[in-house]
């Protein structure tokens, strides 16, 4: 294989990363593997990297795992108990315009913002309208940063090679950060108070809570009481519970149940845990690596730069940190769970920006506001949050 083969592979299987991708992430990743695989290596090697990453263990249970928080998501909404949960919080009409989205954005379901857009139009009925649709795309998304069960987050700190409780606290300062700048720009001039139309009921805002908490809790358990345990183990019991108890709770029956998986379609979500981890295994293994090695790329150029223009030509977080973090891993050793959290952030700052982005565009079109104002509310607060990035990442690397 001749450096030149190589590079035209990988080029090429970024290409078809990149364009199938806004039709289908879990596709894209599996042909993206398969046309480097053909440039950079035999045919019997590109078999067994396939059919490896399908029987390891590890990315089975993952797999599983992931494929579950969609449904779990799913009989929240269906079952009316996130809706009770957004209706039993007693707090100003500020801290619910950005704490609604963010619950609701836990839900991880394709045009999820349409959920939260009509609680932002009722409370914040007197704001412009393009501010409002800057809020729910700026605040649905947040959350994302650190909330465990995310399947953005999971993917990407297992290609890391990191326990995501070792990122948590570095992702938590940009969450504060993230939060600051959306009440700066999003928030601070909102007068009014809330208006309820309903007593407050204790059990309908702690039981989703409860079932919400309950997932990461026992993961982060489970892991520490049994620490020699295949850790995705401890996710999937973990996720398995939360759904148990949405459906017990949420008396859900067998029929229900498969009309939400349909719509959430949980095999998606698992293939693409699948697809990520053979494309992983086969750009390790194509040479591309080595050759990398040799570019004069910089570190922050890479996870900053790089990660902030693949989350907004991508519309994804897990595509582009499926991209970084093997080159990274490969120009300059194993990935800090600091140096992780910077690029994480990036990515997510270009995601959230993004028309790609299907949030942006349900979002724009819901509240009748131009593109061209929704980027003028939102390139603001992300540029500094980009600027913040970069600056953060040269003094960590001193």
């Amino acid at each position: 294989m001749s450096p030149l083969q190589a590079w035209i592979g990988f080029f090429t299987s970024l290409a078809i990363l990149l364009v199938v991708s806004r039709k289908s992430l879990m596709l894209s990743m599996f042909l993206g593997a398969l046309i480097l695989g053909i440039f950079t290596m035999p045919p019997s090697e590109l078999a067994w990297k396939f059919w490896s990453s399908f029987v390891d263990l590890s990315v089975i249970l993952l797999a599983l795992a992931v494929g579950l928080i969609p449904i779990i998501g799913g009989g929240l909404s269906q079952s009316g108990q996130m809706e009770d949960l957004v209706r039993n919080l007693r707090i100003g009409k500020k801290a619910f315009l950005g704490f609604s989205p963010a619950l609701i954005g836990m839900l991880p379901m394709p045009g999820g913002a349409l959920l939260s857009a009509p609680l932002v139009e009722k409370v914040g009925k007197d704001m412009p309208r393009e501010k409002k649709a800057g809020l729910n795309v700026w605040f649905r998304h947040v959350l994302y940063l650190v909330y465990p069960l995310s399947p953005a987050l999971i993917v990407s700190i297992t290609m890391a090679n990191l326990d995501i409780y070792q990122a948590l606290p570095y992702l938590a300062s940009f969450l504060v950060f993230s939060v600051a700048l959306g009440y700066f720009f999003f928030l601070r001039n909102v007068r009014g108070r809330m208006e309820y139309d309903q007593k407050l009921s204790m059990k309908k805002l702690f039981t989703p809570l409860t079932i919400i908490f309950v997932a990461p809790i026992l993961d982060f358990s489970v892991k520490t009481l049994f620490p020699t345990l295949v850790k995705e183990a401890a996710t999937l019991i973990g996720v398995a519970t939360s759904l148990a108890l949405v459906l017990a709770i949420g008396r859900i029956g067998l029929k229900d149940f498969f009309q939400i998986s349909r719509k959430s379609k949980p095999w998606d979500f698992a293939l693409i845990i699948i697809g990520m981890i053979v494309f992983h295994n086969v750009f390790k293994a194509s040479g591309i690596p080595e050759l990398i090695t040799e570019g004069q790329i910089t570190p922050e150029i890479l996870c900053v730069g790089v990660g902030f223009v693949l989350g907004f030509a991508t519309g994804r977080i897990q595509l582009p940190a499926a991209i970084i973090i093997p080159i990274f891993a490969t120009k300059f050793g194993a990935m800090p769970a600091q140096v992780f959290a910077i690029m994480f952030f990036s990515i997510f700052l270009g995601y959230v920006l993004t028309p790609v982005h299907p949030c942006v565009a349900l979002t724009a079109k819901f509240f009748s506001a131009d593109l061209k104002d929704f980027f003028r509310e939102v390139v603001p607060p992300a540029l500094i949050a980009f600027v913040f990035s970069f600056v953060l990442f040269l003094i960590l690397n001193v």
